[in-house]
């Protein structure tokens, strides 16, 4: 290989080039019951592909948390993730903005969430949000970032992994099966974190979950980026009309408490407005609207969060694909509007759409304990707590920015499914009600969620309990040891 890197040519058996062994598969293929018109899969051995104490499904915000956890407390982990890369809705959706909400007064959440954005920020992959002092993470820079978390905790990695079923023995999980390039194989586990968002594992454990109806769930969107912004002139602009969020969601009725009114903020809505009495937008886009985020001296805006579309169900395949597609084909209507109308913009071409859809509302796991409207707009305290999160809510309609220092506390109960064990949830899928859901399915909170699944799932491994039956105590103990803020 070094011969070939210097451009030395090296001898070649032309009559075999490869010198390969020749494969073929020979296991018994599925097929087509002629009465009942189903597919009948025969019967086969899965090899098993790995086995470790904790294995983390979802390599996300709370993914990385709580794989670097569990690590960390001393528990032999795995992180099985299906895009190529961790990073989750940062790097697959391109939202680059874990905690936007620290406006002055916030009391924000401690721990790997603030650990990873300040790493992202030291290694050079982050720039300023433009009204206060969080930070844009580089969405692609973000990867090189997660690698080196994973890889220096010793984490165990698995990218282009997707989980498709779980492996019981009666109510306790002890694994799942992943499809991969490498075919269907089995990773056996002491213990499972479920944090692919959609509580995808607990659903195929058979742990009961609920769902919003359709037409009241939050959208999905289109995040994307634009290249060939003058910077200065939009900014000029920015300046000259600075948006609050008295004028966030022109098209839907939001409840603030009003403290959040009068703040600045990045958002973009009248200008579509105006595009659409140009003409240059169809009526029917009423849902196009929102905010920017990072500006790069090269002219690059990044985490453009403007294309949302309703009535799509995240676990309905058939849906996910029309929204994908519908997506896309909006953005160039916002595209061409953003053009016309804002300055700074008139020479914008597409750069790059994220890798999927950002997705905001499935599956939420019926849990131990359930938050709840009240808990999260009241500064709940629990003996269980394993972090503490910003009254910051965002969703449903409900816009409140944690500026008067308020914060909740998130119990571990919160986390453990029913019927399950040895199965914990973390992200925003965990167990509450609508308005909790949209504090909770915020990153930062998702890493809080995380931090503390992984963290407990390692403690039940050392003490031998299980994840339902873990000393709280011992968890909160080594969340401490961890820096996590927990009263």
């Amino acid at each position: 290989m070094v011969e070939r890197w210097a451009g030395q040519r090296s001898a070649a058996d032309r009559k075999n080039p490869s010198q390969e062994m020749d494969h073929q598969r020979n296991a018994a293929y599925p097929f087509i019951d002629q009465e009942t018109k189903q597919i009948i899969e025969p019967q086969r051995h899965i090899p098993v592909l790995d086995t470790c104490d904790v294995l983390v499904i979802g390599g996300g915000p709370a993914g990385l948390s709580a794989a670097l956890s569990a690590r960390r407390a001393g528990a032999d982990t795995i992180l099985l993730e299906r895009f190529g890369c961790f990073g989750g809705v940062i790097t697959t959706v391109g939202m680059e903005t874990i905690a936007w909400y620290r406006y002055e007064g916030t009391v924000d959440s401690e721990g790997i969430g603030v650990e990873m954005e300040k790493l992202a920020a030291k290694m050079g992959g982050t720039i300023k949000w433009p009204y206060n002092d969080s930070e844009c993470l580089d969405a692609d820079f973000f990867k090189i970032v997660a690698d080196h978390l994973v890889t220096e905790a010793g984490v165990r990695p698995y990218l282009h992994s997707f989980a498709t079923e779980v492996i019981m023995e009666g109510n306790v999980i002890k694994g799942v099966i992943a499809e991969s390039k490498s075919g269907r194989n089995a990773i056996l586990a002491k213990r499972v974190i479920d944090c692919t968002g959609d509580a995808d594992i607990a659903h195929l454990a058979g742990a009961p979950y609920r769902k919003t109806a359709r037409e009241e769930m939050m959208g999905v969107t289109t995040v994307f980026s634009c290249a060939g912004i003058d910077k200065e002139n939009f900014l000029q602009y920015t300046r000259k009309y600075t948006a609050t969020y008295a004028d966030w969601g022109r098209t839907w009725d939001k409840v603030t408490t009003g403290k959040e009114d009068q703040l600045p903020s990045p958002y973009l809505g009248k200008e579509f407005e105006k595009a659409k009495e140009l003409g240059l937008m169809p009526k029917r886009l009423d849902t196009i609207s929102g905010s920017w985020s990072a500006l790069s001296d090269a002219g690059e805006a990044t985490n453009l969060n403007l294309v949302h579309m309703r009535g799509y169900d995240c676990t309905d395949v058939r849906d996910l694909t029309q929204a994908e597609m519908q997506g896309r084909r909006d953005t160039l209507y916002a595209l061409e509007a953003l053009r016309a109308v804002v300055p700074g913009f008139e020479n914008a071409k597409l750069r790059n759409f994220g890798m999927t859809l950002g997705c905001r509302d499935s599956r939420k796991i019926i849990g131990r304990y359930s938050l709840t409207e009240n808990d999260v707009k009241s500064q709940a305290r629990f003996e269980d707590s394993i972090g503490i999160f910003p009254e910051f809510l965002d969703g449903y309609n409900v816009l409140i920015l944690p500026t008067t220092g308020r914060y909740f506390q998130v119990p571990y109960g919160c986390l453990v499914p029913e019927v399950v064990d040895n199965l914990l949830v973390a992200g925003r899928c965990v167990a509450g009600d609508k308005i909790s859901h949209s504090a909770m399915r915020n990153m930062m909170a998702c890493t809080v969620t995380g931090q503390g699944a992984g963290v407990a799932a390692a403690v039940s491994v050392k003490e031998a309990t299980s994840t339902a039956g873990v000393d709280i105590t011992k968890v909160q103990g080594e969340l401490q040891r961890q820096k996590v803020r927990i009263w």
